[in-house]
């Protein structure tokens, strides 16, 4: 019987491991979900992975609690101990295992393509891939990354209170999700991140999106401002409501210094991306950033991982960006000149 989306589902998952990982014939391809995830996805993307050539493993698993090592617990002994085989991992999971000691195995091991598209639906997956015109959106993306790594200085802020300052780092990356053809990790198209200069972070950062964090700290679409404060790239004191306490919970309770320094900052830019509390499309929403605390991983310091026993992520919404002075995202809109009409294309 035929269901929803089944052509565009089907269109997505080629344009997925055809045009954006480039499978090659004869790779091996794991595929991970849990229990809560929507197993259409999983399903599609293995049998196109098949079509192609691949050797597939789809490994459908219990669902654990919370995101990144403190998964571990829940899942099977295989699982861990493979997934740093595969040539490619699509990760599909709603309670991620990005970030997990295993995850951090498969991304630095050289061979390993690991793409996280955690919790999309059939919905979300045709939307924030199959909709969107690849080449335009990686030249948009590929300009914005070139300005960026060119500024020394950079400033955000949002109709929320968020108005924070800090340097980058030049020695570091920073991260276009737009094609997976290289080994490493891999995101969901239309951000990018990279990870500042922690000690000349300063400043307030008001999520007014969302936070998702797993367990107690995976609150979805926010109905309240919740605001950090922060110095020296760490966090020193957590406002807001009731929600800004259970946050503020969450860290004492996981007894960890390095959960409060800042672990990346993202421009959230895919065209299609809707805030609906599915975090891996919410912190692409056009003209949002995002800030990660916790877990830093090697794709960010360009090095060694910075250890914690999570990671959390905030959503700001509809963001001015000043490169060394400069605007060139205001209230969220693109105003850069030489962005202006790539962005037109891709219909902003």
């Amino acid at each position: 019987m035929p269901t929803y989306l089944d052509m565009e589902l089907t269109k997505t998952a080629y344009k997925l491991l055809h045009d954006q990982i480039k499978l090659k014939k004869g790779e091996s391809v794991l595929i991970t979900t849990d229990s809560i995830s929507e197993f259409r996805v999983a399903e599609e993307i293995a049998k196109m992975a098949d079509a192609l050539g691949g050797k597939v493993m789809l490994a459908w698993h219990s669902t654990p609690r919370g995101y990144g090592e403190v998964t571990l617990p829940y899942l099977p002994d295989p699982l861990i101990a493979g997934a740093d085989k595969a040539d490619v991992w699509i990760e599909l999971n709603n309670q991620w295992l990005l970030y997990s000691s295993f995850w951090n195995r498969a991304v630095t091991n050289g061979r390993t393509r690991q793409v996280m598209l955690g919790g999309l639906s059939v919905e979300q997956m045709v939307r924030c891939i199959g909709m969107v015109d690849i080449d335009i959106q990686a030249e948009f993306q590929s300009r914005i990354v070139e300005m960026t790594q060119k500024a020394s200085q950079m400033r955000i802020t949002n109709r929320a209170g968020t108005d924070v300052e800090f340097c980058n780092e030049p020695t570091r990356p920073i991260n276009s999700e737009a094609l997976y053809d290289k080994p490493g990790a891999n995101f969901l198209i239309g951000q990018i991140g990279w990870a500042p200069l922690e000690e000349s972070i300063n400043g307030t950062i008001a999520f007014d999106g969302a936070i998702s964090g797993g367990g107690d700290a995976e609150l979805g679409v926010l109905d309240e401002t919740i605001n950090y404060h922060v110095k020296k790239g760490r966090i020193v004191d957590i406002t807001g409501g009731k929600k800004a306490a259970i946050i503020r919970d969450w860290f004492a309770n996981l007894n960890d210094s390095n959960m409060y320094i800042a672990a990346h900052v993202c421009y959230g830019f895919n065209p299609n991306a809707r805030l609906e509390g599915t975090t891996t499309e919410d912190e692409r929403v056009w003209g949002s950033t995002e800030w990660g605390f916790g877990y830093q991983g090697p794709n960010y310091s360009g090095g060694k991982a910075r250890e914690a026993k999570s990671h959390i992520d905030g959503i700001c919404m509809d963001c001015t960006v000043y490169l060394d002075g400069r605007a060139i995202i205001e209230d969220g809109k693109v105003i850069a000149p030489e962005l202006v009409d790539l962005a037109r294309c891709l219909g902003h």
